[in-house]
């Protein structure tokens, strides 16, 4: 099975900001743990410090199911749904 390399860009609300920040950065250690994880990165832009982006690399989609479904990410998405402002999320396959 390929790997699947996710880039995820998320804008907080105006007067969100941090406390959507503070939210991202509760997934990134657990995440990193997770089996089939290779790469959870968060950044924040430097122009725009509203926008942040996830890249990720996961062994296979199945394992990118399977943190999409934790604990940890729903309690996420469960406390940062009034906080963003836009999400767009990309999964990709690598072809060279």
């Amino acid at each position: 099975m390929p790997e699947i390399t996710v880039v995820a860009k998320v804008a907080a609300r105006p007067d969100s900001v941090e406390d959507l920040k503070a939210e991202l950065l509760k997934l990134v250690e657990p995440t990193r743990q997770e089996q089939g994880c290779l790469k959870y990165d968060l950044h924040q832009d430097n122009q725009d410090p509203a926008l942040f982006i996830f890249y990720e690399t996961w062994e296979s989609a199945q394992c990118l199911e399977k943190h999409i479904n934790s604990d940890h990410y729903q309690a996420y998405a469960g406390a940062a749904a009034g906080l963003i402002r836009d999400k767009v999320v990309h999964k990709m396959t690598r072809i060279a």
